[in-house]
């Protein structure tokens, strides 16, 4: 078996090389071909590998912006390995890495091994898929689309939830609205005025991801984020597509609410956060 690693800035690159690959497995490989696909219409600096076995790609890493974790599809331990050695031999030092358990806990070990840095397990997580949605609590208000009016409370939402995940990395909250809002990607449970907020990524291969999911502190408990979250996941489902989102395995509620909605376990994810390497 032959392993090479294409090192590229191009997401167009990766897409054409290994989109095959990707949508092989649309639902485990959503979040990097949204992302690839969200680069693509909106350039901004980023690196990305593809691994491959004998000419063929069993692996795709992305990391933009460049101070994010990378976040890197499945795929056999022996292309963890050689994924490794090509980003350290590179001289990119990267944050963290995000995977599935297993690609995860390989590729920090390797990591550790070849840069003499610290890794620790910094959130586990784990991807949900809804087939059908079960009736949310009744809870008063309704569905809006964000709309222009609603950007400095985004903001401060997105800010929330960044603080709230511990997520890699620059928590790009203005870059992300003003991506996502226009777009049309943005939601509200409005009572009164906006109680919640979720995301919806674009269709790619099928497949729709909700998130991220947001209701601030001092507006929980009270049903917003299950009606929300119920909303737009049977309207992702009522228009032919796969709906899936991705947990804080840490947070019990929301893997309870997700649940309850009719949502299922699909697979694990692991997050690592990487010291500065000796």
């Amino acid at each position: 078996m032959a392993l090479t690693v294409l090192a590229t800035p191009s997401p167009a690159e990766v897409l054409q090389e290994a989109g095959g690959f990707l949508q092989s497995d649309a639902v485990r490989h959503n979040l990097i071909l949204t992302l690839l696909h969200a680069r693509v219409a909106n350039p901004m600096p980023g690196r990305y590998w593809v691994v491959r076995s004998d000419g063929e790609p069993v692996g795709v890493a992305f990391q933009s912006p460049v101070d994010y974790f990378a976040t890197v599809t499945p795929m056999p331990p022996e292309a963890v390995v050689a994924l490794v050695d090509v980003v350290v031999e590179s001289g990119v030092v990267l944050p963290g890495v995000n995977a599935e358990a297993a690609t995860a806990a390989r590729f920090a070990g390797h990591w550790t091994e070849r840069t003499r840095s610290a890794a620790r397990p910094h959130q586990g997580q784990r991807i949900y898929e809804a087939e059908r949605v079960a009736a949310a609590r009744a809870v008063g208000g309704s569905l809006r689309l964000a709309a222009t009016a609603d950007r400095d409370l985004l903001l401060r939402w997105f800010e929330g939830f960044a603080t709230d995940t511990g997520g890699g990395g620059s928590s790009g909250a203005a870059e992300a609205v003003d991506r996502r809002l226009p777009a049309g990607h943005l939601w509200l449970w409005d009572d009164s005025g906006p109680k919640a907020m979720a995301g919806l990524s674009a269709p790619v291969s099928g497949v729709v991801r909700v998130g991220p999911v947001y209701t601030p502190p001092e507006l929980r408990g009270h049903g917003y984020a299950s009606a929300l979250v119920g909303s737009l996941s049977e309207a992702v489902l009522g228009d032919g597509n796969r709906c899936i989102l991705y947990t804080d395995l840490a947070n019990p509620t929301s893997n309870a609410i997700y649940r309850s909605l009719g949502y299922r376990a699909v697979a694990e994810g692991l997050i690592y956060r990487f010291g500065e390497p000796s």
